[in-house]
């Protein structure tokens, strides 16, 4: 059985001597630096894979797909709300009903949420800080999955995981949600330059799995939302799908109150269109706003805990970049 305290959400994470153990993150640390490390183990446990992973520590000086200097590598290095942002887009991606039946009808997510939410962490991961090869390897795979991946909705439309316009609706949700949820989490203001620049960034994931049209700034990710709101709809699979993400069971100490956590602080980050639409009402959006501030005050304690041999900490090191510089912006 692997050590969950050598796990990172992709594989091991051997030390090398010369790279500094504990980077020193922003912010206040509310737990001690024991439970951190107990915080850590815990949080591996779940969400670390058994699979075979790609080597992130070599070759030596390989960037992969965007390199240290890139706005992507900083915004995914935060271990919090990358989690909060990926649970508040799969909400918000669930408001598509074409989108949402791909994965309803050809997914594990029903049976396997936990291992759902795996997989699609893991591809975020190694697009992002994987060398190169098994980088564009992870997007082939993915074209390989997407090419089955067709059907007809109950009320008699086609769709397919290969339509342009519904993969750009999936980039464009989970983008948002990460540049809202970094702002919200690390608190910092993420200059308006910068987030074009990230939305150019990542725009070659999306178009390399078949988007157009794909959003390379603010100003044309708030009009692309603009002209997609008539086809979204909150539907009985939508209200299903909020219900199942409700419900995972997470086998941690706290499991409950950590999924409500986390939860809460996602849906907090949603546009007000999205929540009208759901009907949430007043009472959950205060519950909601609750959470975020809960997950202010603990999200540094949790940045830290998971800093040392993650995904991001490992590319650093491979391309001898500087982690702890991944969080300061003044220098961006």
């Amino acid at each position: 059985m692997r050590d969950p305290d050598d796990m990172t959400l992709d594989g091991r994470a051997p030390h090398r001597d010369g790279y500094s153990r504990h980077p020193r993150l922003p912010g206040l640390k509310l737990l001690p630096r024991p439970m951190r490390r107990h915080l850590r183990r815990e949080v591996l446990a779940v969400l670390s894979r058994d699979a075979p992973a790609p080597d992130y520590d070599m070759p030596l000086g390989d960037p992969g797909l965007f390199g240290p200097g890139s706005v992507t590598w900083k915004i995914h290095a935060d271990f919090p709300s990358m989690m909060v942002g990926g649970l508040a887009s799969l909400m918000l991606q669930a408001l598509h009903p074409l989108a949402l039946a791909g994965v309803w009808d050809h997914s594990s997510f029903r049976t396997d949420t936990l291992g759902r939410l795996r997989n699609t962490s893991a591809f975020v991961g190694r697009t992002t800080y994987a060398p190169r090869v098994p980088a564009e390897a992870a997007i082939e795979r993915v074209l390989s999955i997407h090419h089955a991946v067709r059907g007809t909705t109950p009320d008699g439309r086609a769709y397919s995981a290969d339509d342009p316009h519904l993969l750009t609706w999936v980039h464009c949700a989970e983008c948002w949600c990460f540049l809202r949820a970094y702002e919200a989490y690390c608190g910092v203001r993420i200059p308006p330059g910068l987030q074009d620049r990230y939305l150019a960034e990542v725009a070659r994931i999306a178009e390399a799995l078949g988007a157009r049209g794909v959003p390379k700034s603010v100003a044309q990710l708030d009009a692309f939302f603009a002209t997609v709101q008539p086809e979204l709809a909150f539907d009985a699979r939508t209200r299903d799908t909020l219900e199942i993400l409700g419900s995972i069971r997470l086998p941690i100490p706290f499991a409950g109150f950590s999924r409500d956590l986390f939860l809460g602080a996602a849906a907090a980050l949603l546009p007000e269109w999205a929540l009208d639409l759901m009907g949430r009402s007043r009472l959950r959006r205060w519950r909601d706003h609750g959470a975020a501030h809960a997950l202010r005050l603990v999200a540094p304690s949790v940045r830290d805990a998971m800093a040392e041999g993650g995904l991001a900490w490992r590319a650093c090191r491979r391309t001898g970049a500087d982690y702890a510089a991944l969080f300061k912006w003044t220098d961006a």
